[in-house]
């Protein structure tokens, strides 16, 4: 009985891609929620001041995914065996909690303006809004592509997009009130926005908990990789299947495999190691050879 542990590529080159978009995403958001204060001032404009506030959480979000990115990259060591890639997963749990906890809050205040109808202050805030629908657009694009392989980059995205969606919002709000005079359409919008950002925040949620409590991640079926374990040459059963994501981006295994036949073992393991990663996305594999039987029954998770 012995065991084979393969290691997979390094996640500093993931960081490197992503590093430049994180720099340009936090100095354009800084910049907006900068201006945003400074015309909530002059202009006396309160749903500015609470949306330059918002927008500074973001950039906390922003900054927290870009450390956590950062920290996937540390070496291992003697304590922590598998660096800190697991930041990654928490930077993302962490992200989709703020979101939640800011569709709360829309919905609170557009709930409390149905009752207390507030001025909405004209084309100030228009213009403004206007800026951030090109700030947040822009640097939503920036996390578009990261976002389909790596949850902490599709909370990155997530906040973004929710950005945006409020600086729309508040711009059609503007225009509208500004032509009709109608001050319940505000309370109206931000309760459609506070929704379509909840529905997307939703899955983020339930991903990022998962991987934080050791699930399977989603895109990877247990029974398939059972089956292609044991189509492997030579081997007649397979138990102690353990599949768990080290980070958003980056995946582990471990199996016991029978295999009565000592011979091509070597060759079976890379044959194993190169399937997984490949057509899982599963880089640290370790696998326990087993000549006999044993009393786990097959397909057992025990």
């Amino acid at each position: 009985m012995h065991s084979h542990h393969d290691h997979g590529h390094s996640h500093a080159s993931h960081f490197d891609t992503h590093s430049r978009s994180f720099a340009l995403a936090i100095g354009l958001n800084i910049t907006f929620v900068a201006i945003e204060a400074i015309y909530g001032l002059l202009s006396g404009s309160l749903a500015l001041l609470a949306d330059a506030g918002h927008n500074l959480s973001d950039v906390l979000g922003l900054i927290m995914a870009w450390v956590a990115s950062w920290l996937a990259t540390r070496k291992a060591t003697d304590r922590n065996t598998y660096g800190l890639k697991k930041s990654t997963i928490l930077a993302a749990l962490f992200n989709a909690l703020f979101l939640i906890a800011a569709v709360g809050g829309i919905a609170w205040e557009a709930i409390r303006r149905f009752s207390e109808p507030t001025e909405v202050a004209g084309m100030t805030v228009i213009v403004v809004a206007g800026i951030g629908v090109l700030i947040n657009g822009l640097t939503m694009m920036l996390f578009m592509k990261g976002q389909e392989g790596d949850l902490n980059i599709r909370g990155a995205f997530l906040h973004m997009a929710a950005d945006t969606a409020v600086s729309v919002g508040v711009v059609i709000a503007g225009l509208v009130i500004m032509y009709t005079g109608e001050n319940w359409i505000d309370p109206v919008v931000s309760l459609v926005i506070a929704a379509v950002i909840f529905i997307g925040t939703w899955q983020l949620l339930k991903d990022s908990l998962n991987l934080a409590v050791d699930a399977v991640p989603r895109n990877i079926n247990p029974e398939d990789v059972f089956a292609r374990l044991h189509q492997l040459p030579g081997i007649e059963s397979v138990h102690h299947l353990h599949i768990w994501g080290l980070s958003t981006t980056e995946n582990a295994l471990t199996v016991h495999l029978v295999k009565p036949d000592p011979r091509d073992d070597d060759k079976v393991l890379q044959q194993a190691s190169d399937m997984l990663a490949h057509d899982f996305n599963i880089q640290h594999v370790t696998i326990q050879w087993e000549r006999v039987a044993s009393k786990c029954p097959n397909m057992a998770y025990c």
